[in-house]
């Protein structure tokens, strides 16, 4: 697990570091520069079998069909177009094209290109984009070591709003900038930092395009500009990063929302802020981390029976939807669950009767106090996979959360039966886990779509309604009801199929029923939800590994279980 600040956190951070405890501010951004320029010879080293810098470049330079032939001049231009193109072809020096922007995160970059330039071995050159009237004073100062180095921060002026605009304000200088970054090898993204609130326009757009559009891989300072730090909401456009080196602390918007697949590889780097200065901050604000492996669990008692790993009701399934109920209880059975009850409605009972082995199916009784003790008599209660939406279905589902007072897991219809009733769920004592989709979350709280600050989303409801809310997506998001809260990294896209969810549901409620899981004195369930969530991930890479992303399955995460938790047990 790795601790996240948002762009507010990291600014006071730093603030504090700089102004209380005296740390040069350019002695901070140096050694940033220098984490984004080893990220940079790493991925100029050649692999094997395609060196880098090597390869065949050509252009054809054509004249429009009808055009006047070119002019002296205008010949001369394409020929020099021409000789920079195949100059690649001869010349094996690597090239590194560097974008800054006017504030600190261009002084990172100013201060990278300069340390590339020292390092030897490639061609660096560094494009300033913007007004140089507001470039800060550290960049201001990082601009001048890099002249006294050799090089400079050229002005990269090309306007692509337009293909008119563009050909119309583009000079030959800038078409020559525009061929060279062609023939880059590498390009380093220090346009923006965490700071970034509106979407990306003019120049700064251009340039954002510039590095999405090159073949060449991109290397980000903090954040991949055009990416929104907190939320991973793309500001217009977005830069595509291979690596993205952040300072200090991830930040959310590289592991959630569409942030998340143009960062690349997050690598999180010290810079020199003391570590009790942090310490100090972060332990004023409430837990903010993304997590990459799940809480370890504990051995099994050696004395233990079946009744102390838990006794679940899972109330699931309806016509049509018969395999939800039975993922969910494999699942929970995968998971550890010593004993799972499945309450399924009774026209679909004997189907799923012969598709459970280990669980134990039931036919629904009518009678809603039989219903009640059956669940009473359980742990934890999952209600809510395949189950439908009839008016006395949800009726049921309502009176179950009104009169149980044992933990309870609502997913898919169990969520949306809360819909207009949410007076219910507040009402509840006993803890309860929520794990919508997005379409699922709209519904119940009317947000609109899609959720643009998931992390915010998902803090505010689990705080105003005392409950755990696991909002699932890229970066799936697990709030507490005291506003802690922790991204997934792990899974991947081919876990986004019908039952995936229903497999997360029945885990979920599995480690929740387990005693020697719970904590005596302190509400753990918030960490076995994202252990859960953590684990349902892992499972679901261990599965793209062996069978791939198209042709895996809900089953064959919960076959690949046992091997997952086996690693993460004690």
């Amino acid at each position: 697990m790795l601790p996240l600040a948002t762009a507010a956190q990291m600014q006071e951070l730093d603030r504090r570091a700089i102004e209380e405890r005296g740390i040069p501010s350019l002695e901070l951004m140096e050694h940033a520069a220098r984490a984004v320029a080893e990220a940079v010879w790493e991925l100029l080293q050649p692999e094997e079998d395609s060196p880098a810098g090597h390869g065949f470049h050509s252009v054809i330079l054509m004249n429009k069909k009808g055009a006047p032939p070119p002019t002296d001049e205008e010949a001369r231009q394409a020929e020099e177009l021409r000789e920079i193109i195949e100059s690649k072809n001869t010349d094996p020096t690597l090239r590194v094209a560097v974008f800054c922007g006017p504030g600190n995160n261009g002084g990172d970059g100013a201060a990278c290109a300069r340390l590339l330039m020292e390092r030897g071995g490639c061609q660096v050159r560094a494009f300033f984009v913007g007004d140089r009237a507001k470039m800060s004073p550290d960049q201001r100062e990082m601009e001048e070591k890099l002249l006294a180095a050799g090089g400079c921060l050229e002005d990269f002026l090309v306007d692509m709003t337009s293909r008119d605009t563009l050909e119309a304000t583009m000079d030959f200088e800038q078409q020559k900038i525009l061929m060279w970054l062609s023939t880059c090898d590498v390009m380093v993204d220090a346009l923006f930092g965490v700071g970034l609130k509106r979407p990306v326009e003019g120049v700064f757009r251009s340039a954002v395009l510039q590095m999405r559009g090159g073949r060449c891989p991109v290397v980000s300072c903090d954040i991949p500009s055009g990416v929104h730090a907190d939320t991973g909401e793309i500001l217009g456009e977005a830069v595509q990063a291979k690596i993205t080196v952040t300072f200090t602390r991830g930040k959310p918007g590289l592991y959630t929302g569409e942030g998340a697949s143009r960062a690349g590889e997050a690598r999180i780097v010290d810079i020199g802020i003391p570590p009790e200065l942090e310490d100090q901050l972060f332990r004023e604000e409430l837990r903010l981390a993304v997590v990459h492996s799940p809480e370890t669990l504990p051995r099994r008692p050696r004395n233990a029976h079946k009744g102390e790993f838990g006794k679940l009701f899972i109330l699931a399934g309806s016509e049509g939807y018969t395999g939800a109920p039975v993922l969910a209880a494999r699942a929970a059975l995968r998971a550890g669950a010593g004993l799972v009850y499945l309450g399924v409605p009774r026209e679909v009972y004997p189907i799923v009767a012969v598709k459970c082995g280990e669980a134990m199916p039931l036919p629904l009784p009518e009678d809603y106090a039989a219903v009640l003790e059956r669940a009473r008599g359980c742990d934890v209660a999952l209600i809510g996979p395949g189950l439908g939406r009839a008016p006395g279905t949800e009726k049921l589902v309502l009176s179950l959360l009104e009169d149980l007072n044992i933990p309870v897991v609502l997913d898919a219809d169990g969520i949306n039966a809360l819909a207009g009733h949410i007076d219910i769920l507040d009402r509840r004592s006993a803890p309860t886990v929520l794990t919508p989709h997005e379409g699922e979350f709209a519904r119940l709280t009317g947000c609109p779509l899609p959720v643009q600050d998931r992390l915010a989303a998902a803090r505010d409801f689990s705080r105003g309604h005392g409950c755990v809310l696991v909002l699932k997506g890229a970066g799936t998001v697990t709030a507490a009801p005291d506003g802690s809260a922790w991204i997934n990294a792990t899974g991947n896209p081919g876990m986004a199929k019908g039952g995936s969810g229903d497999v997360l549901a029945g885990m979920t409620a599995a480690l929740l029923g387990q005693k020697h899981l719970r904590q005596e004195g302190r509400d753990n369930i918030p960490e076995l939800v994202y252990s859960a969530v953590c684990l349902h991930g892992l499972a679901g890479d261990l599965c793209a590994q062996r069978l791939g992303e198209y042709g895996m399955l809900p089953s064959d995460l919960i076959e690949a279980l046992p091997e997952i938790l086996r690693e993460w047990t004690e």
